[in-house]
């Protein structure tokens, strides 16, 4: 489909947000309602489980939504896709292709996958192009997670090839924001730097151990923005190709690091354990086709992370998990 062609989400459409209760879900559900868009559908887990085929067929048949965001999923740190990795590919591939099939068979309109930058091989060109999909290996340490979501989006690839849906795929880099898990062995290496900087201030101690080097490099996206370039897309965006979604910024673990320890005020020494894994050398995105589409980021790392640490410390449900 041409640009010209592509028309917007209309404000009074039925939109189903999957995994609204999650950072990236409950960011793309602010996002819609401060852009006027009110007739949001959403189920919490308890009310409709994405793995359960059945279950999934009847709320589509019953809410028939008009455009779908698929954030739902099952996530976690190096650690936790270390543990359950037929956890991890069996749910992400259960529910996402549930929702992606039973979205088709209601006739929705558009629907927007969510998948993540760790769908690209470990040793792909730098920053990141949406064509090095599959032309590697990938990360060992979170092979199961890439290929749940490497085989979302072909599933909507093919149904815009075979039927003529008008699926599009998006590719985050690492997020963070509100709502994010601060689980101390289960989360992302920023959320879980807040907590331990934060518990050690709180506690008096000297020193926090870190994994890995300290020497990989990483780009990070307020999870806000990446919800401003969800809505962008859905309503200037078609195609069968993925779109990368990020800042275009790296910095190394070791400065991030350092950035958190300064905005939660942690001022012991860190030291760095290097019997633990470091995971991917480097993952920075090419950005540039969502720039040639008209979308930049707006929140800068250290000014987010500020806004990340008030949640953790304004949320005490977060800050126990």
């Amino acid at each position: 489909m041409e640009k010209g062609q592509i028309t917007e989400m209309e404000k009074e459409a039925k939109i189903y947000v999957a995994g609204h209760r999650g950072m990236v879900g409950s960011a793309i559900v602010r996002a819609l309602l401060k852009e006027g868009y009110q007739n949001i559908v959403t189920r919490t887990h308890k009310e409709l489980n994405l793995c359960r085929q059945a279950d999934v067929e009847d709320f589509f048949a019953q809410e028939r939504p008009d455009y779908v965001f698929l954030a739902a999923a099952k996530v976690g740190g190096i650690m936790a896709n270390q543990e359950a990795l037929a956890d991890f590919m069996y749910d992400n591939m259960t529910l996402e292709m549930n929702v992606i099939h039973e979205a088709w068979k209601c006739g929705c309109k558009k629907l927007l996958f969510l998948g993540s930058s760790c769908i690209y091989p470990r040793m792909a060109p730098q920053p990141m192009p949406e064509s090095c999909l599959l032309t590697s290996e990938l990360e060992k340490t979170n092979e199961a997670y890439a290929l749940a979501k490497i085989s979302g989006l072909k599933y909507c690839e093919f149904l815009n090839r075979q039927y003529g849906t008008d699926y599009i795929s998006a590719m985050p880099t690492n997020l963070y924001g509100p709502n994010d898990n601060y689980h101390p062995l289960h989360s992302h290496v920023l959320p879980a730097l807040i907590r331990r900087f934060h518990e050690a201030k709180v506690e008096g101690a000297g020193e926090v151990v870190c994994w890995g080097s300290g020497t990989p490099l990483r780009e990070f996206l307020y999870v806000d923005d990446l919800a401003d370039a969800c809505l962008f897309l859905m309503n200037h965006y078609s195609g069968n190709e993925t779109v990368n979604v990020g800042t275009g910024k790296e910095l190394t673990i070791r400065e991030l690091t350092e950035l958190v320890a300064k905005v939660v005020g942690f001022t012991g020494e860190i030291k760095w354990d290097p019997t633990k894994p470091d995971g991917t050398p480097r993952k920075l995105l090419d950005v540039s086709k969502l720039a040639q589409l008209g979308w930049k980021y707006r929140v800068e790392l250290e000014e987010g992370i500020r806004l990340s640490y008030e949640d953790f410390c304004n949320n005490p449900m977060r800050a126990e998990r």
